[in-house]
């Protein structure tokens, strides 16, 4: 597939999907979270892609924000449209793949851009990247998820400060925070982010989604995570892969998950 606003590759399993407007510096608009629906769709539905990192082109910004020019003149309805359908395509379709998504923030991420990272399962981040959410600066709240994500990931004191401050944190900082695993060199960050993938794809695809899918039930209103997690326990029996991991255990030698 084609597309205007992304880039995206496969090389040993691993699916990346590099945002490309750095004239922009990658903002999201509307077109862009269409094409990265779409690649993340592709890449969760083909069995060659064991994990999808995405990243942002150029050394400047992951992602600095949604496309302000695009919603300058929405109304009430319009507002509330453009959150619901950018949560519902984009970020939590993210959040609950069952492929693992890693994001790789190298300069910016902030609003939009901090609220993609976000949505994915888990963040490297260079020791270059600025992280906040700014919306209220501009008289509007953060609404891709923004005020539900930050504070399950910092705690709600922080969450707090960070929104209502509009400002930024350094890389540091958002590690001593929780909201990033790792900090490494721009120059790195790929290849450091790469390194994970390949620890992530020695194990079960099909365990792994279950594990993302009983991680994220705790972070549902009306749904137990512990039910859930004993349903998905449960579920992993009649599988191949268990089979295989259980039988390559027991031989001594090393598993061969074909994720099914």
């Amino acid at each position: 597939m084609t597309y205007e606003n992304i880039l995206t590759s496969t090389e040993n399993g691993i699916g990346q999907i590099t945002i490309n407007r750095p004239s922009k510096l990658n903002a999201l608009n509307v077109a862009t979270i269409q094409e990265l629906h779409d690649a993340f769709d592709a890449f969760d539905k083909n069995s060659e892609v064991k994990v999808i990192i995405i990243t942002g082109e150029g050394e400047k910004a992951f992602v600095a924000g949604a496309d302000i020019s695009e919603f300058a003149n929405f109304s009430i309805e319009e507002g509330a449209q453009l959150a619901a359908q950018g949560q519902e395509l984009l970020f939590d379709f993210v959040e609950n793949l069952k492929t693992p998504v890693i994001a790789a923030v190298n300069g910016f991420a902030l609003g939009g851009g901090l609220e993609l990272a976000m949505s994915c399962h888990f963040r490297v981040a260079s020791d270059n990247a600025k992280m906040g959410l700014p919306e209220v600066s501009l008289g509007v709240i953060p609404g891709y998820g923004g005020t539900q994500r930050l504070p399950q990931l910092v705690g709600k004191g922080r969450a707090m400060e960070l929104i209502m401050t509009a400002g930024m944190i350094d890389t540091e900082t958002a590690k001593s925070y929780g909201l990033v695993n790792h900090v490494v060199p721009q120059t790195e960050l790929l290849e450091f982010t790469k390194g994970i993938a390949s620890k992530i794809m020695r194990n079960s695809p099909m365990a792994i989604g279950k594990a993302i899918s009983a991680i994220n039930a705790n972070y549902k209103d009306g749904v137990n995570g512990f039910e859930t997690e004993i349903k998905n326990f449960g579920k992993c029996f009649g599988t191949e892969d268990f089979r295989e991991g259980t039988t390559a255990f027991l031989e001594k030698r090393k598993a061969d998950f074909n994720g099914k």
